[in-house]
C-alpha cells in the first residue's frame, strides 16, 4: 500500500470515527456548539493534510499526535471539540490567532518547545559540540537490555540507572510491554564520535535528519528503544507510515506521559529517540 493510499484510507476510517465521537456523549465532546466545526476539520487534517513538516511530504500529522496531546493536558482525539478548545488556547497563550485548528505555524510552534527542551540541542545552537564522557562513567548494558537489530553496549552510568527505572515501571504498567520482552529495549546507545562521524560520511548525510558529526549519542546518555516496528519495516524506519505506527503504540504512548517521571526527553521525529536530561525525580509529573 502506497503512503498516500494509506493516508487517504486514514482519513476516511478518521471522518468516520469523528462522526461517531461527535455523536456519542463524555467530556471530549463538550462546546461541540462552539468548537465542534474545528474538531471535524482537524479530524480530517490529522489524516490528510499535505505538508513537509521535515522537509518531506507527509499526509497528516498523526505520527506527531502523542506529543501534541501531552502538551494540550488532553487525551481528547483531533475530532473533538475539547481538542480544538485546548489547540486555541495553547496558540492564544504563544501569540497564534486561536482558531483551534492545527496548521503548520502551530506545529513550528510546539516543535520549538520539544527541541528547548533537549539540552543538546540548545548546545548546538550556540556552535557547541559536547565532549563525550570519559570512559569510566559508561557502564555496560546486560544481553536482555540490547536489541537483536543492532547490538550497544555502552550508556553513561546514571543514565543506566534511569533507563531500568524507566523499564521496571513500565513492565509494571503496561500490559504490552509485561507481554513483550523486546520492547524498550536499546538498539543504540553512546556511540563513539569518530565511528558516528566516519559512518554519516559513508551515508552522506551528515547533519541532516538521520545522521551527524555531533550526534547526541556521543553523550552516553541518547537511547534509541524498540517501542514497535511496522510488518516489513525496520525498527527506526523513519516513512510516514512506520512513524505512525510507532506513535499509536501503547509503548509509546506510555513514553510520552512518562519518561518525564525518569528524566528522558523526546526527538519528536523519531519516535524511538529518547534524551537524559535531569536526574531521576519521581515526584516529577509532565
Amino acid at each position: 500500500m502506497s503512503v498516500r493510499l494509506f493516508a487517504l484510507l486514514g482519513l476516511v476510517l478518521g471522518m468516520l470515527f469523528a462522526g461517531q465521537a461527535t455523536a456519542a456523549a463524555g467530556p471530549c465532546h463538550t462546546n461541540a456548539d462552539i468548537w465542534g466545526g474545528q474538531g471535524l476539520a482537524n479530524a480530517e487534517a490529522a489524516y490528510g493534510m499535505e505538508w513537509a513538516p521535515f522537509g518531506a511530504t507527509e499526509w497528516g500529522w498523526q505520527p506527531y499526535l502523542p506529543l501534541i496531546q501531552q502538551d494540550l493536558h488532553t487525551r481528547c482525539g483531533p475530532g473533538t471539540p475539547i481538542f480544538a478548545s485546548q489547540l486555541a488556547g495553547f496558540q492564544q497563550t504563544h501569540g497564534l490567532p486561536p482558531t483551534g485548528l492545527l496548521d503548520a505555524a502551530t506545529f513550528q510552534v510546539f516543535r520549538g518547545l520539544w527541541q528547548e527542551r533537549r539540552p543538546f540541542v540548545m548546545a548546538r545552537v550556540r556552535g557547541l559540540c559536547p565532549e563525550p564522557p570519559p570512559i569510566n562513567q559508561l557502564g555496560y548494558l546486560v544481553a536482555e537490555e540490547e536489541h537483536a537489530d543492532r547490538l550497544t553496549r555502552l550508556l553513561r552510568r546514571d543514565v543506566l540507572d534511569a533507563y531500568r527505572r524507566l523499564v521496571a515501571a513500565a513492565r509494571a504498567e503496561v500490559r504490552e510491554v509485561a507481554a513483550n520482552p523486546e520492547l524498550l529495549q536499546i538498539f543504540s546507545g553512546f556511540r563513539d564520535p569518530e565511528a558516528d562521524a566516519a559512518r554519516c560520511v559513508q551515508q552522506g548525510n551528515c547533519d541532516g535528519l538521520r545522521r551527524a558529526v555531533c550526534s547526541p549519542h556521543r553523550t552516553g546518555t541518547a537511547v534509541d528503544l524498540h517501542v514497535g516496528q511496522a510488518p516489513g519495516l525496520g525498527v527506526d524506519s523513519t516513512t510516514p507510515a512506520s512513524r505512525e505506527y510507532m506513535a499509536r503504540t501503547p509503548t509509546y504512548r506510555w513514553l510520552v506521559a512518562n519518561a518525564g517521571r525518569f528524566g528522558f526527553v523526546p526527538y519528536v521525529y523519531e519516535p524511538w529517540h529518547w534524551e537524559y536530561v535531569r536526574p531521576w525525580d519521581p515526584s516529577f509529573a509532565p
